[in-house]
């Protein structure tokens, strides 16, 4: 029994990397074409570091959109 749920655990940790491979990259993808977006809409050099900035942390626009839009 014991031997069962070592090899379950080994299991499991590799299918966890799969899974997070998969939104890394859309998040990635995401990431891109918001620093271009940002950076090409900059208006000078640190309005350019503003965008990359926020680039990094688009998911949390569209969330607070989201949650905006549907009055929560």
């Amino acid at each position: 029994m014991a031997k069962k749920k070592e090899v379950e655990a080994c299991c499991c940790e590799h299918s966890h990397w799969k899974h997070h491979s998969k939104c890394g990259g859309v998040y990635g993808l995401g990431f891109i074409g918001a620093a271009i977006y940002y950076i090409s809409q900059a208006t000078g050099f640190w309005m350019g570091v503003l965008g990359i900035l926020k680039a990094l942390v688009w998911p949390a626009f569209v969330v607070y959109s989201f949650l905006k839009s549907v009055g929560a």
